[in-house]
């Protein structure tokens, strides 16, 4: 029998398949946000147009822009943004970037809400060994035009370096999801081929890790194996026609219904466990840390769960097939890295690696039992 508990989150809002600039000023005016504060990818900013035209439809509703968040949201930029976001008298954040961005606003919310004015202070506000302190809720809420598929801007949790400790820590609150999302494939014109396929790869080990986790149930598995096949479909698409703009949009609506396992209760596993170590410790980009581990893991874990494995084959259009394999050979033909070798991640941290992974949330909760460090081992010289 299935038990469970799905708590539908603070998102009121998906807009897809419209331009930004239009969607934004219509979400602005829907909130009746007078100062919106815009946190966005420097990238963009600074090569392209496509801010100074979402300022200029804002016109006065816009109280300023920051352009300086570094990969895996480290401590110090989520404070400088909130610091800056603070003298705009900001009453709305609006994130346009990737999943660092994403993040950053969801830590610059209860920065703003607990008085955060120092890196140290954000000990504060984060969640440890499971354990979320009473913390003020946000006030200044956030709206997410991702230009990234790994599927953030569906959660309530941020994932922030402290960069003394060389760690990925967690924040949360329900209210740090954002208000809406809008998913403008234009957009993602934009983003380097690299970044928009694997992090496409990071939707996929949503889904698999959902569709594979033994807390599964219904509800979470019809949006995860749907967001699969989509995804499945759509990047090798994107691969083929970076201008595909119907493949970028099922892209994103694939990704979307891949946070449906974590948004509805269902843990991930060791792929995102081990990932978290291989980006705080290593600065492996947040998609690649999928594209190396997910196959490994599903390898290491097929003893306790080929009856799931096979959902997820047949998903990816290839039934009766491993789906480790399958998983190999999807991530090697969009000519992604495929080994730890391939990300620069020799034997010799092996030990450190798994030794901190099982301080992760979700090393405890793979499907297959982790006892100790010796097993996340054995995983890491699968993908070696």
């Amino acid at each position: 029998m299935h038990r469970g508990r799905v708590v539908f989150g603070a998102m009121e809002e998906v807009v897809f398949g419209r331009q930004a600039a239009e969607a934004i000023v219509e979400q602005v005016a829907r909130v009746a946000a007078q100062r919106a504060f815009l946190m966005v990818s420097g990238t963009l900013n600074r090569t392209t147009d496509e801010i100074e035209r979402i300022r200029a439809a804002l016109g006065t509703a816009c109280a300023g822009t920051f352009d300086a968040m570094p990969p895996h949201t480290p401590r110090s930029a989520v404070v400088a943004a909130a610091e800056q976001a603070r003298a705009a008298k900001a009453d709305l954040i609006v994130t346009i970037g990737g999943g660092s961005i994403t993040d950053g606003a969801k830590a610059v919310q209860l920065c703003l809400a607990n008085g955060i004015r120092k890196a140290d202070d954000i000990d504060k506000v984060r969640t440890s060994h499971g354990v979320t302190p009473q913390i003020n809720a946000p006030i200044v809420r956030q709206i997410s035009v991702p230009t990234t598929i790994a599927g953030g801007e569906f959660t309530a949790i941020a994932g922030v370096t402290n960069e003394k400790k060389r760690v990925k820590e967690l924040l949360t609150h329900p209210l740090v999801m954002p208000r809406a999302v809008i998913l403008d494939p234009w957009l993602s014109l934009h983003t380097p081929e690299w970044l928009w396929l694997s992090t496409g790869i990071r939707a996929v080990d949503h889904c698999v890790e959902g569709i594979c986790s033994n807390e599964s149930h219904p509800y979470a598995d019809a949006q995860a194996l749907k967001g699969l096949s989509m995804l499945a479909q759509a990047l090798p698409r994107v691969k083929a026609d970076a201008t595909d703009i119907d493949a970028r949009l099922d892209c994103q609506i694939g990704t979307w219904l891949s946070t449906g396992p974590l948004a509805a209760g269902v843990p991930m596993g060791a792929s995102h466990g081990i990932g978290y170590v291989l980006g705080a410790e290593f600065d492996v980009p947040h998609g690649y840390t999928s594209c190396v581990m997910l196959p490994a893991m599903m390898r290491w874990n097929k003893s306790a769960n080929a009856e799931r494995q096979a959902q997820v084959a047949a998903a990816m259009g290839h039934p009766g097939q491993d789906a480790g394999d399958v998983l190999d050979n999807f991530i090697r033909g969009l000519g992604l890295p495929r080994s730890l070798q391939d990300v620069r991640i020799g034997p010799e941290h092996f030990d450190h690696i798994a030794a901190q992974a099982m301080k992760t949330p979700w090393v405890p909760r793979n499907p297959r039992t982790i006892a100790g460090p010796e097993q996340v081992r054995e995983i890491l010289v699968l993908a070696a």
